[in-house]
């Protein structure tokens, strides 16, 4: 059984402590002579034997036991014991949430467009049996599979649906690589599209699309506007059609308007002089101006 997982072998502190002083009891023993270079040897051989079957994974860890090649159960986390020889112990299978990012380049979207897509996915083994005996290196086939899976995600969406929905294409993409991966004992909690890469020619036409419909869109409102102001002009003329007296007043607003500005030159026609009976006024308005001249 070949997995990317870790092989720790046997060492760990507790195992080269335990034959450290096992060693140190049996060279104290052989020295003043209560065993002999027999007893020696054996009781190194038992030492050794017995710091190797001491084993340790952490708290993130399950250890896979297999006795004669067959697969024996799991252990851990914490310090835990096999029985020399017949036990073995291949793998540490971390538990923690991991993440793998992966990318798919030139890839078709549904409207033939080629783009480079980056994502990552967040994935955990769940059950480590089954991650220990159904796959191969399963870290590498989520991988690929991810990659595959993304291409075909890509296939099926027109890019303006790709840039516009990242979100839900991720969801989509997710849900797949799951049902993909859970038989092996391991989910995929999370993929996330990092960049959407386009060809710069078709940025620079998108770009230029998207200043013509803002430049349309300007324009519309520009002429719903005039519309809207017309419309309104329309009504104010009917009410002063059947209204002169408010035309007259509305007449010399404006005049006011325009003379009260300090420095400001108001051209008004003759014609409207006589509709609104001004002449008067506009006298009186001239020689105000040419006192004001003449008495700084």
């Amino acid at each position: 059984m070949t997995t990317n997982a870790i092989n720790k072998g046997w060492l760990n502190p507790i195992s080269i402590t335990t034959l450290l002083i096992l060693i140190g009891v049996s060279v104290v023993l052989y020295v003043l002579q209560i065993i002999n270079i027999v007893g020696l040897a054996f009781l190194i051989l038992f030492s050794g034997l017995l710091a190797s079957s001491i084993r340790i994974s952490d708290q993130w860890e399950r250890a896979v036991v297999l006795r004669m090649g067959k697969y024996k159960g799991l252990k851990g986390p914490g310090p835990f014991m096999i029985i020399p020889i017949i036990d073995s112990v291949p793998t540490y299978i971390d538990q923690r949430v991991r993440v793998s990012a992966f990318k798919a380049e030139q890839t078709l979207t549904k409207d033939t467009v080629p783009v480079n897509v980056d994502a990552v996915v967040y994935w955990t083994v769940w059950d480590v049996e089954k991650a220990a005996l159904e796959v191969q290196e399963y870290q590498k086939a989520i991988e690929h599979i991810t990659q595959t899976g993304l291409r075909d995600t890509i296939g099926k969406h027109e890019l303006s649906a790709l840039l516009q929905e990242r979100d839900k294409i991720a969801e989509d993409l997710q849900q797949v690589l799951d049902r993909n991966t859970s038989p092996w004992g391991i989910t995929c909690q999370t993929v996330g599209i990092k960049d959407i890469a386009i060809p710069k020619d078709l940025a620079d036409a998108m770009s230029k699309e998207a200043q013509a419909e803002r430049e349309r869109r300007a324009r519309v409102i520009l002429g719903t506007a005039e519309t809207e102001i017309a419309e309104k002009f329309e009504l104010a003329s009917k009410k002063y059609t059947d209204n002169p007296v408010a035309l007259h007043l509305r007449g010399m607003n404006m005049l006011f308007e325009g003379l009260k500005e300090k420095g400001s030159m108001v051209i008004v026609p003759s014609s409207a002089l006589d509709t609104m009976n001004l002449g008067a006024m506009g006298g009186l308005v001239s020689l105000a101006k040419n006192n004001e001249a003449n008495h700084p």
